[in-house]
């Protein structure tokens, strides 16, 4: 009965309209009032969500990523990746998911990597003759490889929300396949859909402009190597990583590129201090509310109940994607790493899965969910920037849904995509 009052105040309050992260807070409390125990112990969980070293990390990242965003380094990506593979069929849309590539590793956020691609690319692609929806399906399915390219702050809440026992490292390692897997997956898309709609194909620009493109790409490339190499070199942190990022990305928008503006350098300060405030509220709520389906024994509850249900892993891997894929469509991706990991981690677990694989499989999937109606973020986002009404968005999307869900199943059922970096040179 206590289960599901908690359950049920916490839908009642979304469907309300109560933000995610209080009504994750109000809904626990309730519950330790309802079963009797210490309210002051729900505000230790409160606090204990966030009192997390490692956490420290995600303000540098997003920090970082808003600088990178404001400072100009978006533009010279479009302009390496449009000089590299610009001469296919179509090769505005594959130019698209190669940017979201690049500059998702550096940015780790897939609503700044379409805020920043989609703004400098829908608006070329239409006056080249694209159709307004390729142009943001495209940017919009693409973004989330930022979610998944290291480094990412979703892997950090995940390493978190699975008792802090996963190497972020490890994790950083276990995403790059599986990200560039995704948006081959989309490339192979964006092609097949640009040659049967008969968009044209670029002129190759040459070998010297294609350097010269690279060369003024490298310092914002280096990003992520400073970030992911001094992790894994065991130089840095994730944190110190996250800290030496941010003053890098910072001195290169600034006197590299100089493309860097005192009103754009205080949009990033109070961008990413509103981004940050609201990343830790929902830590911490989601602290005490994963503490009460602890306390209502959940996740051993829920192994039970998919393993009576059959016995067949591959079923179970199934219906778990299932159940994050109709989740990740109307709950915020954050809120849903934090409440399902200590509920489907288990389950995986007994099933042999690795736990870095189960990270990647989730993040993928629920990345999805931001692509997806009616909570799709990056959908909104997306279709914002390019000025197209959601529905026609949605109406022809499908084939990028596809390409995901090909690389979401590859993912699930073949360990060796997350697992082989980790393995060879993880720390």
């Amino acid at each position: 009965m206590g289960l599901l009052f908690l359950l049920g105040l916490f839908a009642f309050c979304v469907v309300i309209g109560v933000p995610v992260a209080f009504a994750l807070g109000i809904s626990a409390l309730a519950a330790f009032w309802y079963e009797g125990l210490p309210l002051m112990i729900g505000f230790q969980r409160i606090i204990s969500g966030i009192n997390v070293f490692s956490l420290m990390a995600i303000p540098f990242f997003i920090f970082a990523g808003e600088l990178m965003f404001r400072g100009g380094i978006a533009m010279r990506l479009v302009k390496f990746a449009s000089a590299a593979v610009g001469a296919v069929r179509g090769g505005l849309g594959i130019v698209n998911v190669f940017s979201s590539m690049l500059f998702g590793g550096i940015s780790g956020s897939a609503v700044a990597d379409i805020s920043a691609l989609g703004s400098i690319l829908i608006p070329v692609m239409k006056e080249k003759g694209y159709d307004a929806d390729y142009a943001v399906n495209v940017t919009v399915t693409s973004s989330i490889a930022g979610i998944i390219i290291p480094p990412s702050h979703n892997m950090i809440i995940f390493a978190i929300a699975a008792g802090g026992g996963i190497s972020i490292s490890k994790l950083f390692l276990a995403g790059v396949v599986p990200g560039v897997l995704m948006c081959l997956c989309l490339a192979v898309a964006a092609y097949l859909v640009a040659v049967r709609r008969g968009y044209p194909a670029e002129p190759f620009p040459g070998w010297i402009a294609l350097g010269l493109s690279f060369v003024g790409a490298i310092p914002g490339l280096l990003t992520a190597v400073i970030i992911v190499g001094g992790v894994l070199s065991g130089v840095f942190t994730v944190t110190e990583s996250g800290a030496f990022g941010t003053i890098y990305a910072f001195l290169v928008t600034l006197l590299v590129y100089r493309s860097l503006s005192w009103e754009n350098f205080r949009i990033a300060v109070r961008q990413s201090v509103r981004t940050t405030a609201m990343v830790m509220i929902l830590i911490a709520c989601a602290g005490a509310f994963a503490y009460m389906l602890t306390f209502y024994r959940v996740p051993d509850k829920t192994v039970v109940l998919l393993t009576g249900i059959t016995d067949n892993p591959i079923l179970i891997l199934l219906m778990i994607n299932a159940v994050l894929l109709v989740l990740g469509m109307i709950m915020d991706m954050a809120a849903l790493i934090l409440i399902c990991t200590p509920i489907f981690l288990p389950v995986a677990h007994s099933l042999g899965m690795d736990p870095l694989q189960f990270g990647i499989m989730m993040i993928v999937n629920l990345g999805l969910g931001l692509c997806t109606p009616p909570v799709g973020t990056c959908l909104f986002v997306g279709c914002a920037v390019g000025k197209l009404p959601i529905e026609k968005a949605v109406r022809t999307i499908w084939p990028f849904y596809l390409a995901i869900f090909v690389a979401l199943m590859t993912i699930t059922f073949i360990p060796a995509i997350s697992l082989t970096l980790p393995r060879l040179i993880g720390p």
